[in-house]
């Protein structure tokens, strides 16, 4: 992990620990000095050892339909209707439609309608008694 402000690798275990979390969520690793109020500073023993910006809201979406992509090997446009709803309902559990956009980034993803989105999400909370 290397923070770019000081182009030098972090040679930390927890740096190393939180590695693949940071790289999961699509975060940046910043130097603890660097860090502003949004920041998470991580501290090992009472020292700060790195600082991780977290990606904007619409940043994390794009990562987890990518993500979505790579576990079912495929567009998730190539997917039938019934793994597409079942793709609509664990985005909504993950908040993906709490991002401005998120409804049309979704249909977009899947290669439906917004309106094929809503009924995938209507049709979902009514099986759950919603």
């Amino acid at each position: 992990m290397t923070p770019p402000e000081t182009g030098r690798p972090v040679d930390h275990p927890l740096a190393h620990a939180v590695g693949p979390l940071i790289e999961a969520l699509g975060a940046e690793v910043i130097a603890p000095a660097q860090a502003g109020p949004d920041d998470v500073v991580l501290a090992w023993e009472g020292e700060n050892v790195i600082a991780v910006r977290l990606p904007q809201l619409s940043e994390s979406l794009d990562r987890i339909l990518a993500a979505l992509e790579r576990r079912h090997g495929m567009p998730l446009s190539a997917l039938d209707r019934k793994t597409k709803q079942q793709v609509v309902r664990a985005l909504e559990a993950r908040g993906a439609f709490s991002v401005r956009h998120g409804v049309e980034t979704v249909a977009g993803a899947l290669g439906v309608s917004r309106f094929t989105v809503y009924n995938y999400l209507n049709r979902a909370n009514a099986a759950n008694g919603g």
